[in-house]
């Protein structure tokens, strides 16, 4: 079972993706936010599913949006894999380092990306993204994380290379707030039906491989990094965690940076696959 949003921005609908077929979601809820999620929505969708209680419907040709509305945070996990520690020239960190999006930087899976004005250096970022389901507060041990997460889904941690590492002061946010810079999406996968210790995270452009690794190369996992973001902060329903990108980014200087008219195209075994035209701001 998949969870999705589709319709125009600002006007998406709820729908649920099981078995090659799409089912409206309507009948349960308006929305696929925190409060449906933290109230047991996700059961809800899949007893309805058993019992035959929805109906089939056709998206086909429809806008996808982001399949979870508004999130309250957008968490970031930076230099999460070993070798892009490397290729960025730093040492693998000693624990989590956190930045943050601002919430509407989210967009949906196959909308545009915008360079900012000036910009030469926008970068890609392939993600396995968590998607928090109840509130976590002082969790007592990463093994506790699990009862916390609704999901998972792909994100597109945009970068702009300069704000973000040479005009920052030192603060990453400033090179990952611009607008539409965290596609998420297509779907979100409910925890208990995807392992997210070994998924292959792949991301082209152009059709040319840039990216492929697996989340096995985390120095983080999933369970670790939520549960070491609640000793810091209160993590709220709908939260989105990006849990770090693998090598093969243009900041590694073997690529080069995404330009007018580019193609990205983003992969995660179990999720699916995003894909964003590139135009300038």
């Amino acid at each position: 079972m998949k969870l999705m949003r589709v319709g125009q921005l600002g006007a998406e609908r709820p729908v649920a993706e099981d078995d090659g077929v799409t089912y409206d979601l309507l009948p349960l809820t308006a929305e696929i936010d925190g409060a449906f999620l933290a109230d047991g929505g996700i059961g809800r969708v899949r007893r309805a599913l058993a019992d035959g209680d929805l109906e089939p419907v056709d998206v086909t040709g429809e806008r996808v949006g982001a399949p979870v509305a508004r999130p309250h945070a957008v968490w970031c996990i930076g230099m999460n894999y070993a070798a892009h520690a490397a290729e960025s020239g730093s040492a693998p960190p000693e624990v989590p380092v956190l930045f943050f999006k601002t919430p509407n930087t989210v967009v949906g899976p196959h909308d545009d990306v915008l360079i900012p004005r000036g910009s030469t250096r926008t970068d890609w970022e392939v993600e396995l993204a968590v998607v928090v389901g109840r509130r976590a507060r002082y969790l007592d041990s990463p093994a506790d994380a699990a009862a916390h997460i609704a999901g998972y889904t792909i994100s597109n941690d945009v970068s702009e290379r300069e704000l973000q590492l040479e005009v920052s002061g030192g603060q990453w946010s400033k090179g990952k707030c611009a607008e539409t810079f965290n596609p998420l999406g297509p779907a979100l996968v409910p925890a208990e039906e995807l392992d997210p210790a070994s998924l292959r995270l792949t991301s082209s452009v152009n059709g040319e491989p840039r990216q492929d690794s697996t989340t096995a190369d985390l120095i983080f996992d999933v369970h670790h990094l939520l549960w070491h973001l609640s000793q810091v902060a209160v993590l709220e329903p709908g939260d989105v965690i990006n849990t770090g990108t693998p090598q093969g980014v243009a900041l590694s200087g073997r690529f080069p940076y995404l330009r007018d008219g580019d193609t990205v195209e983003l992969s995660i075994q179990g999720i699916g696959t995003q894909r964003q035209r590139v135009r300038q701001a």
